[in-house]
């Protein structure tokens, strides 16, 4: 249903259910890429592990988890990349389309070229196109509310809706194929995904208005050949990394997690300090610090889902429905259903709570301590033995684990356009992805401390942990509240 509504700071508008319409396109485009990006990466480490006869590379198990890891850490990593992009040369809109056109890419290649070669081309070029998709999606979205406007948060986890279902959807299909045809026709269902999200996006493309089109920053053109410079320097580095042996596959995930660190210690310093940041907005950035730590602990947690949780569902549970046996990647579906059945109804709970809701830095703490705590009930599970434990019971598991996402991810992409300096708009986006990366590729770092037999040990501490991060923050909220300076 297409109305026209008069929000706070907008004249008129066409809305669908009381959102800006072109909502309904970026939710499409995220659908699709979702789609691709998890259809793909919840059958990579068995690809990556399994052994040759069965269609794999036969890379050691823990090897095989932090590449995942490491990669996830890459892909959000990249995100600076695709902000900076946004805000120096192409804009969020044109950016959000050339990524898309790199994951395409990226996918053929996976289901093209065999061995590592494929797996090296395929990753960096999906790692690359989605950093640039993702931060330019949600910022884009960003533009199509007034900061004040009450109806942010609700698009936001309207929006999240679109991720998962994309995420629901692509291990399902890709599962299938990789069981029955083989691992290629999985890669090249992520590569079909993508392309129709870039079809629709081109369509509807109209819908989106005329914010994301602006360069904010435009880069002189005296400044293009040190751009340049630096680019191919980087790639040397790289090169060199990888050639002479300094950075082992074994190692990668320690790696990614430390450079990204150093990263977003580098960036939110010249964010700081920039001349073009006002003070108020640099208070807002201060404020941003302790919610970037704070998120970076949840997803080290949530993305086991495609590191540890992938060997245990390969390794622990019984998927044998009515005689049929599924695919161990379906695991990667499971948590989605639950946002998917949720999220409307957080939508509807945060536009009716409206300015009476948890403030932000409370969504966070909450967050981040129902995510221990749904970690720490996999040590129920300890008294399985072998493949015995019922996906039915990891599938409530995961239904808290969607409970704590729905009260911390949707939120931080709002306010983190909400915090963003108007000179750093996509790029603040990307900072807060950096958050992600972190918490992503310390998934492929815990990894390597999960074993059948400690179970107990490794969801119970790391469990505890981060309950323990939530406290902390929940006590920190009220100060962080004041340092946000009127945003909620």
């Amino acid at each position: 249903m297409t109305e026209v509504g008069h929000p706070p700071g907008r004249a008129s508008e066409r809305t669908v259910f009381g959102h800006p319409i072109g909502l309904v396109n970026l939710f499409g485009v995220e659908l699709w890429e979702r789609f691709s990006f998890y259809g793909m990466v919840t059958i990579l480490g068995y690809y990556l592990y399994y052994s040759l006869s069965e269609g794999g590379l036969a890379l050691e198990k823990t090897t095989a988890t932090g590449i995942v890891g490491a990669y996830g850490g890459v892909v959000y990593m990249s995100t600076v990349l695709g902000g900076w992009l946004a805000d120096r040369v192409l804009g969020m809109e044109r950016t959000v389309f050339y990524g898309g056109v790199v994951v395409m890419a990226g996918h053929i290649a996976l289901a093209v070229l065999p061995g590592l070669a494929g797996v090296g081309a395929g990753l960096t070029l999906v790692a690359l196109g989605s950093g640039a998709l993702k931060a330019n999606a949600s910022s884009l979205l960003g533009t199509l509310y007034e900061k004040t406007d009450p109806r942010r948060d609700g698009g936001f986890t309207l929006f999240y809706l679109g991720v998962n279902l994309g995420a629901f959807i692509g291990p399902l299909i890709t599962g299938v194929l990789q069981t029955d045809l083989g691992f290629h026709y999985g890669f090249g269902a992520a590569a079909i995904g993508m392309a129709l999200g870039l079809i629709q996006y081109v369509v509807f493309r109209r819908n989106l208005g005329t914010h994301g089109r602006i360069v904010p920053n435009p880069l002189p053109r005296n400044q293009i050949p040190q751009v340049i410079g630096f680019v191919a320097a980087v790639v040397v580095v790289v090169v060199i990394a990888g050639v002479s042996g300094l950075v082992r596959l074994s190692a990668i995930a320690w790696w990614i997690t430390g450079v990204i660190a150093v990263a977003s210690i580098v960036y939110f310093y010249l964010m700081l300090n920039s001349p073009k940041v006002t003070p108020l907005e640099r208070v807002r950035v201060r404020a941003f610090i302790p919610l970037f730590i704070a998120n970076a602990v949840f997803w080290s947690l949530f993305q086991q889902i495609f590191t540890v949780l992938a060997v245990y569902s390969d390794e622990r549970m019984n998927w044998s429905v009515f005689g049929w046996t599924a695919p161990s990647n379906w695991i990667g579906s499971e948590e989605p259903v639950w946002v998917i059945a949720l999220s409307p109804l957080f939508a509807l709970m945060w536009t009716r709570l409206g300015n009476r809701a948890p403030t932000t830095p409370h969504k966070f703490a909450y967050g981040v301590i129902g995510m221990g705590v749904a970690f720490m009930l996999f040590v129920l599970l300890s008294g399985f033995e072998g493949k015995t434990v019922p996906a039915l019971l990891v599938f409530v598991i995961l239904g808290a684990f969607a409970v704590a996402e729905l009260m911390l991810s949707p939120i931080g992409l709002a306010v983190t356009t909400q915090l963003a300096p108007e000179a750093f708009r996509a790029q603040m986006m990307a900072l807060y992805f950096f958050s992600v990366g972190i918490g992503t590729s310390m998934s492929g770092v815990l990894s390597d401390y999960y074993s059948p037999h400690h179970e107990v040990a490794y969801f119970g501490i790391i469990g505890l942990v981060t309950i323990a991060v939530g406290l902390v923050v929940h006590v920190l909220a009220p100060r962080i509240s004041r340092l946000m300076e009127g945003v909620h």
